[in-house]
């Protein structure tokens, strides 16, 4: 009896999948977040949201925008509230209590994306909503309102044209600066239920139809370097029930990301890093144990063995650290 749909996704092809030499840029919304924990886990080589949680394209386009172009920010680009420095450009936990502090934040954080983006084999991009926030009286779209009052901002829709021509040109940028580097995108299975039910879907509908669209564009009947992953697909069709979701029925819970993430690996990771992955894992919950006799000699043993197993998988790869 089958008692579940399966979505296929089929591996990509041509080497590009993920392993320990790998260089990722992981971009976009809280999903982004958590799959960026799972990697980190792991011990890939990652440098995950600058800029912090960014849930919709022109956000992401307009960092990657700046990075590529050394255009740096300035005074002018931040402002004081609750008695705390913040940019419109960057998610709240970038926010500081000095000028000074948040400038060198932003600016360190568009120099490691640029660096990162010279060196990444990959870069993986969630996308969130597309939803956004224009200032009203600068007639600028945001990334974070800070919880400035509503009426601050007007609300809009990006049309799946608006999306498509975004990820052109944030694909564009970064192949300036990296030809070879594979995409990665995916629509995040967060519910923005504060949008309405509809809205919702009709935002994931539009960032679904886009991200296809550019990518048939951009592939032009090559080997094509862009690519989806059903993240989104994976929560609404193959975990359809409400037991997959946190308990504000919006989030997809520890188990839905768990499986999500064993998709991701599946189709992702080469099989190649799945006996390193293991080691990891193996070395991740053995520091994590919380002995009851930590003088015992039982204890001592267990951690000699522990270090040894860190030492010759440092050996083996250098860029690993516990």
């Amino acid at each position: 009896m089958k008692l579940q749909t399966q979505i296929p996704i089929p591996i990509p092809e041509g080497g590009s999948q993920i392993n320990y030499q790998s260089q990722l840029l992981i971009l976009g919304s809280c999903f982004a977040q958590n799959m960026g924990k799972k990697l980190e886990y792991f011990k890939f080589q990652t440098l995950q949201n600058p800029f912090g949680i960014l849930f919709h394209p022109l956000a992401i386009e307009k960092l990657i925008s700046k990075a590529t172009t050394a255009e740096y920010y300035t005074e002018k680009d931040v402002f004081f509230l609750n008695e705390r420095w913040y940019c419109f450009d960057a998610h709240s936990d970038l926010s500081d209590r000095s000028k000074a502090g948040l400038l060198e934040k932003l600016n360190l954080g568009l120099q490691h994306t640029k660096q990162q983006i010279a060196r990444a084999s990959h870069i993986l991009i969630t996308l969130g909503t597309a939803w956004v926030y224009r200032k009203i009286d600068t007639n600028t779209l945001v990334a974070n309102c800070h919880k400035l009052p509503q009426k601050d901002f007007s609300k809009e829709l990006l049309s799946v044209d608006e999306i498509k021509h975004s990820l052109e040109a944030t694909i564009k940028r970064v192949k300036a600066l990296n030809n070879t580097i594979q995409f990665v995108f995916t629509v995040s299975p967060v519910r923005h239920l504060k949008d309405g039910f509809v809205e919702n879907q009709r935002s994931k509908a539009h960032l679904i139809a886009a991200v296809h669209c550019a990518i048939k564009t951009l592939s032009k009947g090559e080997r094509c370097q862009e690519a989806y992953f059903p993240s989104y697909e994976l929560q609404m069709d193959e975990l359809r029930d409400y037991r997959f979701y946190a308990s504000d029925m919006m989030h997809p819970n520890q188990l839905a990301i768990d499986y999500i993430w064993e998709k991701f690996v599946t189709v992702w990771i080469s099989s190649t890093a799945h006996r390193t992955m293991a080691e990891v894992d193996a070395i991740q919950k053995g520091m994590q144990h919380r002995p009851f006799h930590p003088e015992s000699e039982q204890h001592q043993s267990f951690m000699e063995s522990l270090e040894k197993k860190i030492t010759y998988l440092q050996g083996e790869y250098p860029n690993i650290k516990f």
